[in-house]
Parts: structure tokens; C-alpha cells; sequence
């Protein structure tokens, strides 16, 4: 079997193309995850927190700061200065916690759905043919 017909039979295979519109999916729901934390929660814990808390922009600096670099992570990031981005790690955190629960609400509910379909009966055996039972009665009636 050549590379390319193994190629094409593995790629063709229901699970991998099961994979690949997952992947896709979950790029773009990631995105929708990112602008609710970042656009909607973030900003209602910072007001709840009582001002305005932008955990991106929460970092230490482990270096020295050159004269007229402003104390931003863009700024200091470009002026090479190292820093401790531990905000936008807060960021990705809670993008992860909520990934993570919706996934788990959704697998769950999946798993539900499956649990309340009536279990497939099994399927009964193949009436006989008439000749099979013909040989039977023969081979029975040898026996005795």
C-alpha cells in the first residue's frame, strides 16, 4: 500500500474527521470564550473589586526600567525588560475554568442523552433453512 492511499484512507476515517471539525470549533469557541472574560467578566470583577482592576496589566518588574519607557507589558516587553506577567496569567486561568466547566456541562448532558435511549434489543437468530433442519433430522436419526 503506497503513502498516499494510507494517507487517504487514514484521513478519511469517520474519527479523524471528527477531530478535525472539533478542532475547528474549538478555535472558534475558544475566541467566544476569550471575549467573555475578557469583555465581560474581567471588567464586572474589576468594578466589583472597586476600580478599575485589569488583571493584563498586572505584572512585577525583575529588571531595570531605561528612562522614558512607560510601565506598560507592551513597553517593557519591547525594552526587553524583564517582568512577571502573573495578570495575564489570572486572564488565561479563568478563560481555562470557564472552557473547561461548559465543557463539562456539555459532555454531561451528551452522556445523559445517551443514557435515556432504550437499549437495543438483540437481534434474534436466523430462521433455519429448511434443508439444514432436513440435515438434522438425519444426522439425529443416525445417532440413535
Amino acid at each position: 500500500m503506497s503513502m498516499v492511499s494510507e494517507f487517504k484512507e487514514f484521513a478519511m476515517k469517520g474519527n479523524v474527521m471528527d477531530l478535525a471539525v472539533g478542532v475547528i470549533i474549538g478555535g472558534a469557541f475558544g475566541k467566544i470564550v476569550d471575549s467573555v472574560v475578557g469583555d465581560l467578566i474581567m471588567p464586572f470583577i474589576a468594578w466589583i473589586m472597586g476600580g478599575k482592576l485589569d488583571f493584563s496589566g498586572m505584572f512585577l518588574v525583575l529588571g531595570t526600567i531605561p528612562e522614558g519607557t512607560a510601565r506598560t507589558v507592551d513597553a517593557l516587553k519591547k525594552a526587553q525588560v524583564p517582568i512577571f506577567a502573573y495578570g495575564s496569567f489570572l486572564t488565561i486561568l479563568v478563560n481555562f475554568i470557564i472552557l473547561a466547566f461548559i465543557i463539562f456541562v456539555m459532555v454531561k448532558q451528551i452522556n445523559r442523552l445517551k443514557k435515556s435511549e432504550p437499549p437495543a434489543e438483540p437481534p434474534s437468530p436466523p430462521e433455519l433453512a429448511e434443508e439444514v433442519l432436513l440435515l438434522r433430522e438425519i444426522r439425529d436419526s443416525l445417532k440413535k
